[in-house]
């Protein structure tokens, strides 16, 4: 309550105060709202006259939210959520509760990422630094006829600054408290009279927010730089070309998993967490809890490159635009597993005593894609656009995981017997390798366009895509000792396994190929009630390629493929924009088929949870984006999301050998999906305080509410384990600037998380691991900027 209620004051005080001052600066209400402007459907057009639901954040937005990357933005964005993993690789992004949390390489997002027009491979990719960018919109539900098979959930659209006609630039610099710091810098102009060209750089530095007990070190922090640069030649009005080449390298000691919960692994460590555990069903969370107690370092290394050439042609009637774009991606992950410092010590055997348990991979992405379009005649009754998408994504992956031997269970007794000196206790570590290949490839061919059937005032909406998928891979596993014994997550070299004679050691070989077609439509209709606004119907269809269950342990079971996941969806929509107002308002339905989830599989007759077509989910909400300017100093902004995702029909794992599901298993309907909070939303003020003709200050704040939500799927009795909920939280971010020059040099104090409300944003597992971000702690910051033109 202390939070909503020193938060409403805030707001309070700063909306009562700024009539009477912008007035008196002013003179008049002679002002007008300037009109939002988006490329969701690859072209500009104003938002209000978009009919999708659509959330955008311009430039000034993401710089006064003072966040890194796109993780930090989705406070502002009430229909998304993110799951970040100990690895980019392995986080993901969800909207309006839908998203696919996979481990696999042969598995493709819901939620397509575009990046300057291309399509890209990995959510993960996004989740690099954020700078220099002009919007980040956010087109929510099914966009594949424009955007293809992986945006069945939707589309998070990142558009950067193109390079300017005459001489600018900037410098950014941004100290934060704990050892934070970014620095960027930006010049762009003209090379001759039809070339201008951009450079931008970047380095970021956080020395972490949590303490390894182990060695008294800050983790959870980052090292990370970067540079984009652009070249766009333009001979003439109707013929242009845009180059653009981008570079990032990241460093970070993220993201380890905290014990949040006692493990019962080390219980006398300085990093044990201060709770009591599950009691009366309930997760008793230390949400105080910043140490670990690890002598493996969780760490991440990403390095990208990547390029795009963009063409666009004026013809008499028509423009044709090609965009050929390729990516490399290498990301290297090294992970601790046992989660103590104590782990392997021993010479006893386990789990009598803790265990260790050490990974490290590395991944390599290599992505090329082409699409051209022609697009019809802005201003005509009719307008279309029409295309060919190919896609061709190759990954390579190693993975090498050290562990405990493991004999609890008498797994290696044959082992041991064969071979009496050898022993299997906590200390004797043994490995295993993975090496696997993943080749995606894919082709569309797409239209969508409207029509006016009543010039002006009714508008027929239409769109379909064709599309061919082809994915394959092949896996092999080695066992690194020489005598084949298992491990704490090392499987066995037998069975299902060869003499590898080539690699020295026992292999496992697996290796498969899928393919499918899938025609999807769209088809709506759009009434403009001009100055009233505008009214939207539509109805989509969805398509998500086939997959499979490809990682470092897979079974027998994981060659075979996971066939395509569906989808339908209808929403209504209402736009309204004026001088001073702008409200979005959107209501939908989708129902989801053959959603690729992790389920229970009892296939190999022992339950497990692999990835698969879980059966069928649904996700029904409204939500409203509002934007006002009661006056020409004062904005007010709000944004919410009401959502209900749940499960429609889950599939019971089924006995092998007598075709029945285990006893008490429900279909699990009416449950919720995970990471599909059901309210949430963010208001947020800013007010301009005129000094002289050059010099302002700026108020700004916001407040975000983010709802309780699940981070497991339930169990077979339709059951959550309480471990999975993730507790809701608000959070108020607070700014001020002083402007100065006409916005030329600007210096501004922030803070993040005003009420220091601490929260948990991701269970990662083993009944006690989770992810506590850097905003889950109040902190305070300054950031300088200075423009010249």
């Amino acid at each position: 309550m202390k939070t909503y209620t020193s938060m409403t004051a805030l707001l309070t005080c700063i909306a009562l105060a700024a009539p009477a001052a912008a007035q008196d600066a002013a003179g008049d209400d002679d002002y007008t709202f300037e009109e939002i402007v988006v490329t969701s459907q690859k072209r500009e057009q104003r938002l209000s006259e978009v009919p999708i639901a659509v959330s955008v954040l311009g430039s000034d937005a993401i710089e006064r939210s003072q966040a890194p990357n796109i993780e930090s933005l989705q406070t502002l964005i009430p229909s998304v959520s993110f799951r970040k993993g100990t690895t980019s690789a392995n986080s993901a992004i969800t909207i309006r509760g839908i998203g696919t949390i996979s481990f696999s390489g042969a598995a493709e997002p819901s939620v397509s990422t575009v990046v300057d027009g291309v399509v890209l491979g990995r959510s993960g990719q996004a989740f690099a630094d954020l700078y220099d960018l002009d919007r980040l919109e956010v087109l929510r539900g099914p966009q594949g006829t424009l955007f293809g098979k992986n945006a069945s959930a939707g589309v998070v659209n990142i558009t950067t600054r193109r390079p300017s006609s005459e001489l600018e630039g900037y410098i950014d610099a941004t100290l934060a408290e704990d050892n934070e710091w970014r620095v960027r810098g930006r010049v762009s102009g003209p090379l001759s009279d039809n070339v201008n060209a951009s450079l931008t750089v970047t380095k970021s530095e956080f020395a972490g927010n949590i303490t390894n007990v182990f060695n008294n070190r800050t983790v959870n922090g980052y090292d990370r730089q970067g540079l984009r640069a652009m070249v766009e030649f333009t001979p003439s009005d109707s013929f242009s070309v845009l180059a653009i080449y981008e570079h990032s390298e990241a460093d970070d000691d993220c993201c380890a998993d905290l014990e949040v919960l006692p493990s019962g692994r080390n219980p006398a460590s300085a990093a044990a967490p201060d709770s009591n555990g599950i009691v009366n069903g309930v997760a008793d969370l230390d949400m105080g809890q910043r140490r670990i107690d690890h002598d493996f370092e969780t760490r991440m290394l990403d390095n990208t490159d990547a390029w795009s050439i963009e063409i666009n042609k004026d013809f008499e009637n028509v423009t044709f635009t090609s965009i050929t774009a390729y990516r490399n991606w290498e990301n290297t992950e090294f992970r601790e597993g046992d989660f103590t410092s104590i782990g392997g010590t021993s010479d006893q055997p386990v789990f009598g005593v803790p265990f260790q348990l050490h990974d490290d991979g590395t991944r390599t992405w290599d992505q090329f894609s082409q699409e051209f379009r022609l697009s019809g005649p802005e201003g005509e009754r009719l307008f279309y656009q029409v295309g060919f998408y190919y896609f061709n994504l190759d990954q390579e992956a190693d993975f090498t995981r050290n562990a405990s031997c493991q004999n609890n269970g008498g797994q290696n007794q044959s082992i041991l017997d064969a071979n009496p000196s050898l022993t299997c206790n906590s200390n004797d570590i043994v490995g295993a390798t993975g090496f696997s290949s993943v080749d995606i490839e894919n082709w569309a061919l797409f239209g969508q366009g409207s029509y006016e059937l009543i010039e002006d005032e009714l508008t027929l909406i239409f769109g379909a895509r064709y599309t061919d998928d082809t994915v394959s891979f092949d896996h092999r596993r080695v066992s690194l000792d020489p005598f084949g014994r298992q491990g704490v997550g090392v499987r066995p070299a037998l069975p299902n396994s060869q003499f590898g004679e080539a690699s020295g050691g026992f292999a496992t070989d697996f290796a498969n190929e899928s393919g499918n077609t899938d025609f999807s439509f769209k088809a709506g209709l759009q009434y403009n009630m001009q100055e009233y606004g505008v009214l939207y119907a539509t109805y989509a269809q969805g398509y998500k390629g086939p997959a499979f269950n490809v990682f470092y342990n897979m079974g027998r079971n994981d060659e075979l493929p996971i066939d395509q996941e569906s989808s339908d969806s209808y929403e209504i929509g209402y736009k309204y924009a004026s001088a001073d107002l702008v409200v979005n308002l959107a209501a939908y339905y989708t129902d989801i088929s053959g959603f690729q989830a992790n389920n229970f599989d009892n296939s190999t007759g022992v339950t497990i949870t692999r990835l698969t077509n879980a059966g069928d989910v649904s996700t029904k909400g409204i939500e409203l984006d509002v934007l006002w300017n009661p006056t020409e100093f004062f904005t007010l902004t709000a944004a919410a999301a009401w959502n209900d995702a749940q499960i429609e029909e889950f599939n019971c794992p089924l006995d092998p050998l007598s075709g029945q599901p285990p006893a008490g298993c429900t279909s699990r309907s009416g449950l919720d999906l995970l990471f599909s909070p059901d309210f949430n939303f963010n208001i947020g003020g800013e007010y301009i305080i005129p000094v002289d003709d050059e010099m302002e200050v700026i108020l700004n704040a916001s407040w975000s509410r983010i709802d309780d939500q699940q981070s497991l799927l339930p169990g077979t009795n339709g059951t959550f384990n309480p471990v999975s909920l993730l507790p809701g939280y608000d959070k108020v971010d607070a700014s001020v600037t002083l402007s100065m020059n006409d916005g030329a040099y600007k210096i501004t104090g922030f803070v993040k998380n005003l009420f220091d409300e601490s929260f948990v944003t991701t269970h990662s597992g083993d009944n006690f691991r989770y992810q506590i971000p850097r905003d889950a702690d109040r902190y305070f910051g300054l950031n300088f900027r200075a423009s010249f033109n």
